[in-house]
């Protein structure tokens, strides 16, 4: 009698990137029942590893070889010396069920020309779960004619890919720099002692290397002791406890925990374990993504704005100038002009109703008075961290408000310990990390080009 095989399509859309197992030898036995139909050879339980690693099993006079993969199953069939068995006239037919879901699906094993009897599948969204394969195969003529008919229980093995995606899963945050995996990018992987861990970005790449002991167990290293008398500006300029949201030192003298190389002031013992908890958020509430390699509370990079009204010692100022940058009228036309000091730069208004927009944007405004002035340059820089790349100063702070994020990593400049100061063909980009610099540094015009179509003029750098 012919058989026919019904291919029944269906969704597999449960995902879980939970742990990856090995394939999960089963019995196909319920108590003490045998499932063997007359015309059936049932394969034996033991099961070894074939020549292609799937499960391997006996059944009458033939070996056959099972593989589960993300593909979906293959079938290789071999006689009792273990010698390949043609199945070109072969035929077969698996009934699937995903663990905990009681429907079977069934689909054709057939010939793929390479020796072995295929069913195409996709059971990438299964990767990490169990399924349970019922196999018969047809036309094996070392078989004597008969129905071959076995169990597999097996695991689908999941990618590189989604291996990768269940360690950063699991790890969350970077061990050098504390901030969440994923906020910088995609995050780099580092061999430590044969283990892969995970960084934010490449800036954190050789501090793992440099000291592979401390950053191993993923997390940064946090220990807690009483503050001192030498963390007494650091508390100053923390202010507050970032759990509590309370003045320190008003419950005592502050505890002082360390995550990585980074303090973070409490107001008593008891915010410790918010800290342990969730170390990457308070690290940003403390440094709120500023200077990384610092002991210190992150200095905001927005600039410092002061108003006041211009003087005499002006005048020569407010004739370079001439027109206020909100409203385009004459410097003088409303009475005195205000001065807004941004940073260290002076704007001019007309009136004291354009103050609010200076305080707006003060990025803007800058950009009109000083984008193509003889102002808009900036000193090459002194102090550097690596070579070509130095530490900005205050002459840079309108610039970086300008700036406003890395155009490599397309993050707030002070999201990696930044920012930093490259020369780009003359001019002076800000980037987020040292890790981007050489980037800068084989393609200058191109990034450059990126900030003027963002509206932003680099500095000249003098």
């Amino acid at each position: 009698m012919k058989r026919t095989l019904i291919v029944t399509a269906f969704s597999l859309a449960m995902f879980t990137s939970s742990v990856f197992g090995q394939t999960i030898q089963s019995q196909h036995d319920h108590a003490g029942h045998n499932h063997a139909m007359p015309g059936m050879t049932q394969a034996r339980e033991a099961t070894q590893v074939g020549p292609h690693g799937g499960s391997l099993k006996q059944t009458g006079n033939l070996q056959i070889e099972t593989i589960v993969s993300q593909g979906g199953l293959q079938m290789f069939v071999y006689d009792r010396t273990g010698q390949p068995v043609s199945v070109d006239q072969g035929r077969g037919a698996v009934s699937v069920r995903v663990e905990g879901n009681a429907k079977r699906y069934r689909y054709d094993l057939l010939p793929d020309g390479k020796g072995a009897l295929t069913a195409p599948v996709n059971l990438s969204q299964l990767a990490g779960r169990q399924i349970d394969v019922d196999i018969q195969l047809v036309g094996m003529k070392a078989s004597g004619g008969n129905v071959v008919s076995f169990n597999e229980v097996a695991t689908v093995p999941a990618s590189e890919q989604q291996l990768a995606a269940a360690a950063i899963g699991r790890q969350k945050i970077c061990p050098v720099s504390g901030k969440p995996l994923g906020s910088m990018g995609d995050p780099v992987a580092v061999d430590v002692n044969g283990q892969k861990l995970y960084v934010c970005c490449a800036g954190c790449v050789n501090a793992v290397k440099s000291d592979p002991a401390k950053y191993a167990a993923g997390r940064p290293q946090i220990t807690v002791t009483t503050a001192t008398q030498a963390d007494a500006a650091a508390i100053a300029a923390q202010k507050v406890c970032p759990v509590m949201d309370e003045p320190l030192g008003g419950m005592g003298t502050p505890i002082k925990v360390m995550v990585g190389d980074k303090p973070i002031y409490l107001c008593c013992k008891g915010c410790i374990k918010k800290i342990q908890a969730e170390p990457a958020k308070y690290l940003a509430m403390v440094y709120g993504n500023g200077p990384q390699n610092s002991g210190q509370p992150a200095v905001t990079t927005t600039a410092k704005i002061t108003v006041s009204t211009s003087t005499q010692a002006d005048a020569a100022a407010i004739a370079a100038q001439k027109v206020c940058p909100v409203m385009d009228e004459p410097l003088g036309g409303m009475g005195t002009p205000i001065k807004v000091m941004v940073g260290d730069k002076p704007i001019y208004l007309c009136c004291k109703g354009c103050i609010k927009k200076i305080q707006a944007e003060p990025a803007k405004y800058l950009a009109m008075v000083y984008g193509n002035g003889d102002q808009a340059s900036v000193p090459a820089g002194t102090e550097q961290v690596r070579d070509g790349i130095f530490k900005v100063v205050s002459a840079d702070v309108p610039f970086i408000a300008a700036q406003k994020k890395c155009p490599v990593m397309d993050e707030p400049l002070d999201a990696m310990g930044g920012p930093y100061k490259v020369n780009a063909a003359g001019k002076a980009i800000y980037i987020c990390c040292p890790g981007c610099a050489k980037k800068i540094a084989a393609e200058p015009n191109k990034w450059l080009a990126v900030l003027k179509s963002q509206g932003v003029e680099a500095p000249t750098i003098r």
